[in-house]
């Protein structure tokens, strides 16, 4: 039996460097970390049949992608009140009570955020995409004291539901959404993908070159491929990069911390990181 079970339950997610991390901060640690990948559509399963398992079974926590991180948000208990506000969760412990849910996709995108932009406040951010990662970084954008966050998502549905919840949170913070993300862009400054487009298997960009002419900064949420085709072309045009593999850092080191709660040399993990064991 290993030491700490852990495992990830999503999507596409057989590129994810999620079960190395958890590996290597293991490793550091004098752990035997097992951490598997559960892709409930290749299973035959439903999200629901698969936590279960997971629930009842040997592991110690969970972390949960695309597309279930709303979903797993029913079935935890959370007790922190900014992540009851966002309304999906990205980690998960199970304990004698029952099982716990956090979002260190909130924490991970303020930690990677302030390691390139320190304080300067975001400004005018167009966000496209507001499911579950998207929730999460929008709440982080309030708590980096964004003046204006423009939603835009391919489910006019889901992105009006965001926006009243992001209304309910502040009254600093102007939340406006919109059809399309040319009509968002003019005057903005941050520019964030956290749609699934640019991933491996899903070639593209969700945020045209054409857009990013006055913008200061971009962040992608996704980190598979590193250098995404919005990236490169937000690059190209001049503007901060903020990667996806920052925030994949920065949750999973938070993640850990729920996990197994035992110190990391985030140093050596970046190193590890970058080899092929683990």
């Amino acid at each position: 039996m290993p030491d700490l079970h852990l495992g990830l339950i999503g999507d596409n997610i057989k590129q994810s460097s999620t079960p190395r991390l958890h590996r290597l901060a293991g490793r550091q640690n004098g752990l035997d970390v097992q951490y598997d990948s559960l892709i409930p559509i290749e299973m035959g399963q439903s999200f629901d049949t698969v936590f279960a398992a997971c629930r009842d079974g040997s592991y110690h926590g969970v972390n949960i992608t695309y597309p279930y991180k709303e979903v797993a948000a029913r079935d935890v208990t959370i007790e922190d009140a900014q992540v009851r506000r966002i309304g999906a969760i990205n980690t998960v412990v199970f304990t004698d009570e029952g099982p716990r849910g956090f979002n260190t996709d909130y924490s991970g995108f303020l930690a990677a955020y302030r390691k390139e932009r320190a304080d300067t406040p975001p400004g005018t951010v167009v966000l496209v995409g507001t499911g579950g990662v998207g929730r999460a970084i929008a709440f982080a954008l309030l708590t980096l004291g964004a003046r204006e966050i423009r939603l835009n998502d391919c489910s006019q549905e889901r992105a009006h539901g965001l926006a009243a919840d992001l209304r309910a949170a502040t009254k600093d913070t102007l939340i406006t959404v919109g059809r399309t993300v040319e009509e968002l862009s003019s005057g903005a400054d941050g520019l964030v993908n956290c749609t699934p487009v640019g991933m491996v298997g899903r070639d593209g960009t969700a945020i045209p070159a054409a857009v990013m002419g006055g913008a200061n900064w971009a962040f992608d949420a996704v980190y598979t491929p590193v250098d995404t085709q919005f990236l490169c072309d937000a690059a190209a045009a001049g503007l901060q990069v903020i990667s996806g593999y920052e925030l994949f850092f920065f949750q999973g080191v938070n993640a850990w911390d729920f996990f197994a709660g035992l110190p990391l040399d985030q140093t050596r993990l970046r190193a590890d990181l970058l080899t092929n064991d683990g």
